[in-house]
């Protein structure tokens, strides 16, 4: 059974969506064992409580610098034998150290079709913002494994749905949210706490069972 530990800030939709999924045995072979915030504060951490995961602080503030956030970040994760690390809504910067300590063992959920709308600044109701004025018919969600360079990791999965006319960055953001994130993330953590994933440069291979 592989021990999983999702990185929050804020509201925790995602890690929702993980413990729903959980509850219903969409998690082969995998178990959330943490909840870690950058905010002490998050409402994430209240839902960790309600379904019994133990929940964990680590205030950006409180250190000097990325890196060494990281580096009690790592040192809290080896210490709890995690194997698997999903970012739910983590909006702390983090360094290379976590990613070689979990060489594609970091997951991340992005609320578009990377490679449009990723990178810096690309982020909450921004990323809807820049689809909505860019005029595309389609968005959606991936799922990566993430490096230390902003949204570039290798995808997962990826799901889209159709623009609406008269869509608002907030109608856009919910039905991503509903159709796709929340769909999408559990899935990946199944596969991969299934060992169902197989890195090959940039493409990841999804192995039969």
């Amino acid at each position: 059974m592989k021990k999983i530990a999702v990185l929050v800030s804020g509201g925790g939709t995602n890690l929702q969506a993980l413990i729903d999924a959980q509850a219903r045995g969409m998690i082969i072979n995998g178990e959330i064992s943490a909840v870690i915030s950058s905010a002490p504060g998050a409402y994430a951490l209240e839902r960790a409580k309600n379904a019994g995961i133990p929940g964990y602080v680590l205030p950006r503030r409180d250190y000097p610098s990325s890196q060494a956030m990281t580096a009690a970040l790592v040192e809290l994760l080896k210490r709890l034998s995690i194997n698997v690390v999903v970012m739910a809504g983590f909006m702390t910067i983090v360094t290379k150290e976590l990613f070689e300590e979990y060489n594609h063992a970091v997951i991340n959920i992005h609320p578009a079709l990377i490679p449009s709308f990723a990178g810096p600044g690309c982020y909450g109701l921004h990323v809807h913002e820049k689809a909505l004025a860019y005029g595309v018919k389609v968005s959606g969600a991936t799922v990566h494994f993430v490096t230390e360079e902003c949204d570039s990791g290798p995808i997962i999965l990826q799901k889209a749905v159709d623009v609406l006319p008269g869509d608002t960055p907030e109608t856009l953001q919910r039905r991503i949210m509903e159709q796709c994130e929340w769909k999408l993330l559990p899935q990946a953590v199944s596969l991969f706490c299934q060992d169902r994933l197989r890195v090959e440069g940039r493409t990841v291979r999804i192995l039969e069972t």
